[in-house]
This record gives C-alpha cells, sequence and structure tokens, in this order.
C-alpha cells in the first residue's frame, strides 16, 4: 500500500497544550503554504484554551489542481489529503476532543478540503470556519440530506470576486452544509485580495470565544 504523503510529517501543535485546552482546532491551510500560515492566524485571533492542531500537506499542496477541476483528475492526491485529515480527527479523538470539542479552520485549499470533508463526513463539531473554499468538482450538486450537522456553527467568508474560488460555489456550500441542518453564517468583503482581512479575524474570534465560554 503506497504511504500517504501527507501523513509523512508531523504535526504542528500550537497555542494552549491539549491537556490544557478546552477546545482543539484542526487547521488547515492553503495551497503553497504551511502550518506557519495558521499559526500566524492563530495569533491574530489571540484567544487562550484553544489547542491547535496544524497539519501539513506535501509540498505545501493537498491536491495537484484546482478544486472545481473533475474530481477524479485530483486523484489520489484528494484521497490522500482526505484520509489525513481523518487521522488527524482521530489523533484528536484519542486526546479527548470528539467531534463536539473540536472546530475545523481551513483558508484557501485548506477550506476547500474541509468543506468536501465536512459533507462527505457529517458529525456534530464544535464550529467549522471555512475561508475562501468550497466543497470540490466542476457542478454544484446536491448532498445527502443526513442532518449530520444539526445545530453546527459554520462561518463562511470570502472575497466576492476572489481570483481562485468563485462565490457562487461558496454560496452553494452554504446552501448544502445548511441543508445537513448547519447553522451557516456567509460574509463577503468588497477585497480583491485573497487573505484573511481584521474583520474576518473578528468573526472568528467572536464565534470561538463564544465557544470557550459555554465549554468552561
Amino acid at each position: 500500500m503506497t504511504p500517504n504523503p501527507h501523513l509523512e510529517q508531523e504535526p504542528v501543535f500550537h497555542g494552549t497544550a491539549l491537556d490544557e485546552a478546552g477546545l482543539a482546532v484542526l487547521a488547515v491551510h492553503g495551497r503553497g503554504q504551511s502550518p506557519a500560515f495558521m499559526q500566524d492566524l492563530a495569533d491574530r485571533i489571540g484567544l487562550p484554551g484553544l489547542g491547535y492542531l496544524m497539519p501539513a500537506a506535501a509540498g505545501g499542496t493537498w491536491y495537484p489542481g484546482g478544486f472545481m477541476q473533475p474530481v477524479d483528475d485530483n486523484q489520489p492526491h484528494l484521497d490522500y489529503a482526505l484520509e489525513a485529515v481523518g487521522a488527524q480527527l482521530d489523533r484528536l479523538r484519542a486526546r479527548g476532543f470528539g467531534p463536539e470539542r473540536t472546530v475545523l479552520l481551513g483558508f484557501s485549499q485548506g477550506a476547500c478540503l474541509l468543506s468536501e470533508y465536512l459533507l462527505r463526513h457529517q458529525d456534530r463539531y464544535a464550529a467549522a470556519i471555512l475561508h475562501t473554499g468550497g466543497y470540490l468538482g466542476p457542478e454544484e450538486h446536491g448532498w445527502p440530506e443526513e442532518s449530520g450537522l444539526e445545530g453546527v456553527p459554520v462561518l463562511l467568508a470570502s472575497a466576492t470576486e476572489d481570483a481562485w474560488v468563485p462565490l457562487p460555489r461558496i454560496e452553494a456550500t452554504a446552501v448544502a452544509l445548511s441543508k445537513a441542518g448547519a447553522a451557516v453564517e456567509l460574509t463577503t468583503y468588497d477585497d480583491p485580495e485573497h487573505h484573511i482581512n481584521d474583520d474576518a479575524v473578528d468573526r472568528m474570534r467572536r464565534l470561538l470565544r463564544a465557544l470557550t465560554t459555554k465549554e468552561s
């Protein structure tokens, strides 16, 4: 069996040690990035009590093609990436952080990967924060309406005209997540840069602060 290249590098732990954290955050970087990008984001959020687990994509890329190419064009890399997400969630579960104590956080390609994973493997996570990402494939399509995400807060955000992720796909992802029962908030920005602006960080902070307050 071919080893999963995305599991060859150990993930980065950041923030509060898991033994002391109230919530775990699986933070997944984008194309051409590394866990250092998510470390910087965590520092900008600046909340105590959060233990971050940050996996690293082999070669800085979870899958080679664009997220709206045919899914088969991104294989086997996409399956490896989805398997890596599951493996890191299992790692957190073994440390006492089941879905109800875990937040999914992704940017760009990382948000696309987590959107796809969340819709394929619906579970009641503490929350999901998906910035500039949507589910994969060339066409919008329906998903099994399992209601597996009932009540899960999901924060989506993106520029209205992002160069890499079209807003209609993010809107379709919001619809799919809502049909699965998630409580979706979609925020768009008249901001041409492919980045996470300060308002988006503030929204992330408010959501995570509410969750940590609830957890304590």
